[in-house]
């Protein structure tokens, strides 16, 4: 089976969030299973771009509009991800070092569906299944089906992954004339609340639908930024298949961005190791428990309370405990949690960027991840810290209810309920409780670690559903 992967993300090339590391991971683990998967993205003009080898595959052109724009792609040569990826060059529009931000983004990922079904278009043969990862790529199933330079492609079956509901890349009908020739009865199709919405399209037109994991398929039929009734009507083709993560990339054995790569048998020197060179760069103390957050600074993940939870934590527990913070988004939070290293030098750092070496040696030195979100379709962290063996802190909340279980109903990690200061304040209590328990800490870690949340199931769960 020859699938095809449509995504603007994939860890390593360029990454934002979680949808990279998934269209980075799941391509592998499905040519691990006998298939022959491979990924198709921008060419931004990332480090990846830049000291790799790639061969032109082709040179051609596009439209968006009245406009013509030239489209060169180019496929890596090495195969160094365990699966063929392909770049999308269209100058002046891809080729720039950011995947989103942009004044023209709508115009940007037009140009690049376009220009990946008209190069699909010209292929001798057809492939099994086209895989449209968000909204980036959410047109695809509605112009292999009614536009009518693709009626080639109109029999590839077309599965969506939403990873996130909430983004939906809506732009008003002035621009329809972008979207090449097709039948204006079918208009309705692409329509969602007044505007042309890529993911209410997708969802009406691709073959099957999934959600990265089972209770985010639920909670989206009741909370989707207005695609509620949609998902509810669609409900019939979609199914939830929780995320795994890269054993590969994830092993804390291996890993060669750590301080000192560990395993179960030295699991508390290896914690130890890495925790002290973290403190060390960060002017923290290694014997008290650290407790971080990883990730974007962003209302969904709770961030904007992040402050005021760590205020009051670090307030009340006199000092005893440690804070580290590693992410960016809202500018209004980073200027808070940078204005907490003045209420707490020695108890409280953090990191205002992307660093994904950093974020590796934070998982291996931390003790707690906070996870306090208000929307987490699946979430990749709080899996990533089971493997090192860094004890999940979490709402109970999509792929969150689904991957942490509380160690009041014996399981290995501390769940809330709500979002808010004290729901949170309150679990960093239990943590801190919990930390005083030594062999109760001990052996909830060698617990985590040996957990399997690979992508050899979740490739599987993908392999059988393009098959229906």
């Amino acid at each position: 089976m020859e699938i095809i992967h449509l995504s603007a993300e994939c860890y390593p090339i360029a990454k934002v969030g979680g949808l990279g590391d998934v269209v980075g991971a799941l391509p592998k683990y499905q040519n691990k299973l006998g298939h022959v998967a491979k990924v198709v993205m921008p060419a931004y003009q990332t480090k990846f771009l830049r000291e790799n080898e790639f061969e032109v595959v082709y040179d051609g052109w596009g439209k968006l509009g009245f406009q013509n724009f030239p489209v060169r792609i180019f496929r890596e040569k090495t195969n160094k991800l365990g699966f063929d990826v392909f770049l999308v060059h269209i100058a002046g529009l891809m080729d720039r070092e950011n995947v989103y931000g942009y004044g023209d983004d709508t115009e940007r990922f037009l140009a690049f569906q376009i220009a990946v079904l008209d190069w699909m278009a010209q292929w001798e043969h057809k492939p099994d299944v086209i895989h449209c990862h968000d909204h980036h790529t959410g047109l695809v199933p509605f112009m292999t089906a009614y536009c009518s330079q693709f009626r080639k492609l109109s029999s590839v079956p077309t599965v969506l992954t939403i990873h996130n509901g909430q983004y939906q890349g809506q732009f008003g009908w002035d621009k329809l004339h972008y979207i090449p020739p097709f039948d204006l009865w079918k208009a309705g199709q692409l329509e969602w609340q007044g505007a042309i919405n890529p993911l209410a399209a997708a969802i009406k037109c691709a073959w099957r639908v999934t959600t990265v994991s089972p209770s985010y398929l639920e909670e989206i039929r009741y909370n989707a930024n207005g695609l509620e009734s949609l998902l509810s009507q669609e409900r019939g083709k979609s199914v939830g298949i929780l995320n795994g993560i890269d054993n590969e990339v994830w092993d804390p054995s291996t890993d060669t961005m750590l301080y000192k790569p560990y395993g179960i048998k030295i699991l508390e020197a290896g914690k130890k190791a890495n925790k002290e060179a973290l403190c060390n760069v960060f002017n923290l103390d290694p014997e008290k428990p650290l407790f971080t957050f990883i990730g974007r600074l962003v209302g969904e993940k709770g961030a904007d309370l992040l402050p005021d939870i760590f205020y009051s934590a670090l307030l009340q527990s006199n000092g005893e405990m440690n804070v580290l913070v590693l992410g960016s988004g809202d500018p209004q939070v980073e200027g808070r949690l940078n204005h907490l290293k003045e209420a707490f030098p020695g108890n409280y750092n953090a990191y205002i960027g992307y660093n994904e070496q950093l974020s590796h040696q934070i998982y291996a030195g931390a003790d707690f991840l906070l996870m306090p979100s208000r929307v987490e379709p699946c979430g990749l962290n709080q899996m990533y810290a089971l493997r090192y063996g860094t004890i999940p802190i979490v709402r109970r909340i999509g792929g969150l209810k689904d991957t942490v279980i509380d160690i009041g109903d014996n399981g290995f990690g501390i769940c809330h309920d709500q979002t808010s200061v004290w729901d949170v304040g309150h679990a960093i209590d239990r943590a801190l409780e919990l930390y005083a328990d030594a062999k109760k800490v001990k052996e909830i870690r060698k617990f985590m670690m040996q957990l399997d949340h690979s992508w050899d199931k979740a490739a599987q769960q993908y392999i059988n559903l393009y098959q229906i």
